[in-house]
């Protein structure tokens, strides 16, 4: 499985590097920040070869959104967390498989201003409760995305200047604490305690060049899965957008 927030899907498909990813053939695709309707899209990235796709779009064109592509088909499909207030931008697209619950994710952004920050945090809420009531019902989780946090200072290149900052805070490091504290692991992490692992680089100050990054993008699995879990990666070669992929090897 393979995560990417692509910063836009029309501009990475032009560059080529979706269509790269295509043809590598990962089970499963999920892309956040896709700034698209499926109605304003070709038919290779609606149907590219072996894939199935499921979308979740916001009410405003050209923002946010999120789209899963998938070999198998699931048993069940849906978008948004069931609340008005989070649902409209296209952040949640949800997909059930025999064996695992899938959320593509692309979690708010805090840094314009308190209030965007506290919508940032109920969001988290909303779908940390969404998922535990899941887990109640016996559902195994898988969650990816676009996280908008780095975890620990291990997780950015200049902890110390940017704990000020939404992405870093202690609010939303604590909450992150909590998803762990639920039963939910880090993949990443759970094989890899290197440092200077990042996903996110600002391209203003072409930080990529540097590696002056930070580590936004997340494979979550709940604790039962554990024993399916094979690999974790970053996968840091792949340009195109600001993030790069992130991926994980999981067997049933």
């Amino acid at each position: 499985m393979i995560s990417w927030n692509v910063n836009g899907i029309r501009a990475i498909a032009k560059k080529g590097q979706l269509h790269t990813m295509f043809k590598e053939g990962p089970d499963i695709i999920c892309l956040q920040e896709t700034k698209a309707w499926p109605e304003q899209l070709k038919e290779d990235l609606l149907k590219p070869s072996g894939y199935n796709s499921f979308w979740d779009q916001a009410d405003k064109k050209g923002y946010s959104g999120t789209a899963i592509y998938t070999k198998q088909k699931p048993v069940r499909k849906s978008t948004g967390l069931g609340a008005e207030e989070f649902d409209s931008e296209g952040r949640t697209v949800w997909l059930e498989f025999s064996e695992f619950t899938l959320f593509n994710i692309y979690f708010p952004n805090g840094r314009r201003d308190a209030g965007r920050l506290k919508y940032k945090m109920d969001f988290y809420d909303a779908f940390l409760e969404k998922i535990d009531s899941l887990r109640k019902q016996d559902k195994k989780i898988i969650f990816c995305g676009d996280l908008n946090t780095a975890h620990h200072s291990i997780d950015l290149a200049r902890p110390k200047e940017n704990e000020h900052l939404s992405g870093f805070l202690p609010i939303e490091r604590k909450w992150m604490d909590k998803a762990v504290d639920h039963g939910y692991i880090d993949t990443f992490r759970h094989f890899n305690d290197e440092p200077d692992m990042y996903t996110w680089w600002d391209y203003y100050t072409r930080a990529r060049e540097r590696n002056v990054g930070w580590r936004l993008d997340y494979f979550f699995i709940s604790d039962d899965l554990i024993p399916n879990l094979k690999n974790a990666f970053i996968m840091s070669e792949v340009m195109g957008s600001d993030h790069c992929p992130v991926g994980i090897d999981i067997e049933f």
